[in-house]
């Protein structure tokens, strides 16, 4: 762990962390706890006294740096979080640009954190706002994006001013350990950018119950949102929560189905299925279904399953064997209730990994569980339906509104179908919807705010109202 500058947690019990693509070790981390989670609430707090004065332009020239530095690292950075997680590792490499991406915009936009100055009511007074760095932040995120998702939160927070504490999942903590390595060569002071690893609840905690903390920030399941929700509710703590998703995906009849099926591969099977924007429900218009399954299954048939570090593979692990036994759960169930599976179907047993052949089923319905709960896995359910309104009925089904994709033709269809939808992210014949300039998030259950865009910064800035009299 790295806390205030200095590399910390020698004295610790250790945590594995193992490849599920061959269950051997690849490295530890420290299994720190409250004390070290309170050690990095000290450092940061010391240290955003220093560094929320600094200017935005000496802000932005340690987050170039980091960009730059993230570049010339890429390999390394993919070759260990396809180590720790099992993602091909092509796909990995794309993600370290995709996480590099992020450090680069909001370099500049820490530019644009624009106050106001606002006409006033008599002559006697000017009326402005200024904006200031919220505080400390506290970034806690998953295993499945082990670099996107932290530079998605520091990027924004750090160029606002905030200082940091990186918490990231115990099963791919290693990436961030590299990405704190790079921070230190980036030149950020003492203090401003901190790592902890270690017991997730008793971090958590620790975090949640220091008042110097004044921001969190979380990525994961909505069962862990609801419950910071409740924890932060002691001291009013702000939060952005980008939380569970289960994703619709409308094949009208007038799509191009060529294009609706490399969208749907694009969505569906990367990270082996485990994003919160893959689509989870195919819904297709009936006369378009048969064609639509038969091409979408030769195009699954081809992908290719096995170790990450092959660069030949398409398809990776699943994150642990809970993983595996909740997208065996949902085909069966799907299979005793009379689906149909095209491909696909079954776990693979490979020198020790945890694997899912690709799958697509056909004639699912809303029964079945696959259709209800997010399957995070490579799983594909097809349903029939016979209209555009039964498919935003359907689509809206659901408690969670991160992403939804359309696939049709008609600008006029297309519009009045997204329209409905309350979904935060819609992919209009796009599979791959997510970039560093655009927001990220979702409505209902899905989470709070936004990350990414001009949006992503507001969240880690107070607006301060000045009221200057002048007689």
């Amino acid at each position: 762990m790295s806390i205030n500058g200095e590399w910390v947690g020698e004295e610790l019990d250790l945590l594995k962390v193992s490849n599920p693509a061959n269950g051997q070790i690849v490295g530890s981390v420290p299994n720190g706890g409250e004390k070290e989670a309170n050690l990095a609430v000290e450092a940061a707090h010391r240290a955003f006294q220093t560094w929320s004065k600094t200017t935005a332009y000496e802000r932005a020239n340690h987050l170039k740096r980091l960009h730059q530095l993230m570049l010339e690292n890429q390999e390394e950075l993919a070759q260990i979080m396809t180590l720790e997680m099992g993602k091909p590792i092509n796909e990995s490499r794309g993600e370290v640009n995709y996480a590099a991406s992020f450090i680069e915009w909001f370099a500049e936009e820490g530019k644009r954190i624009y106050g106001e100055t606002i006409p006033s009511h008599t002559s006697g007074k000017r009326l402005q706002v200024w904006k200031k760095p919220i505080g400390v932040v506290a970034a806690i995120t998953p295993w499945n994006f082990p670099a996107a998702m932290l530079t998605r939160k520091i990027g924004p927070a750090l160029a606002a001013g905030c200082t940091v504490i990186m918490k990231p999942s115990g099963e791919s903590p290693l990436t961030a350990v590299k990405l704190m390595e790079l921070c230190e060569e980036a030149g950020f002071p003492k203090g401003v950018v901190n790592l902890i690893t270690g017991s997730s609840s008793k971090i958590a905690k620790a975090i949640m119950d220091d008042a110097r903390v004044r921001k969190i920030t979380f990525t994961g399941s909505t069962e862990v949102g609801k419950i910071l929700i409740r924890q932060s509710a002691n001291q009013v703590k702000r939060l952005s929560l980008e939380l569970g998703g289960h994703a619709p995906m409308i094949v009208l009849d007038d799509a191009n189905v060529d294009v609706a099926v490399k969208g749907v591969m694009a969505s569906k099977f990367r990270n082996a299925g485990q994003t919160c924007i893959c689509a989870n429900r195919i819904y297709v218009q009936a006369s378009i279904y048969d064609t639509f399954v038969a091409k979408f299954a030769e195009a699954v048939e081809e992908l290719k399953v096995g170790n990450g570090v092959d660069e030949s593979v398409d398809i990776g692990p699943l994150i642990n064997q809970a993983g595996l036994d909740k997208v065996n759960h949902h085909v069966q169930d799907a299979i005793t209730k009379g689906a149909t599976i095209l491909t696909g179907g079954k776990s693979i047993t490979s020198d020790g990994g945890v694997f899912f052949a690709p799958t697509v089923i056909k004639d699912v319905d809303q029964s079945m569980v696959v259709m209800q709960e997010e399957t995070f896995g490579p799983v594909a359910p097809v349903q029939k339906i016979a209209s555009e309104e039964e498919a935003v009925k359907l689509a809206n089904d659901t408690p969670y509104g991160l992403a939804a994709y359309v696939f049709t033709e008609n600008v006029a269809r297309g519009t009045r179908v997204i329209e409905q939808l309350n979904f935060g992210i819609v992919g209009w014949n796009d599979g791959a919807p997510s970039a560093a300039q655009v927001p990220f998030g979702g409505m209902k259950e899905s989470g709070i705010g936004r990350e990414g865009g001009h949006e992503g910064i507001d969240a880690f800035v107070e607006s301060q109202y000045v009221s200057i009299g002048l007689e």
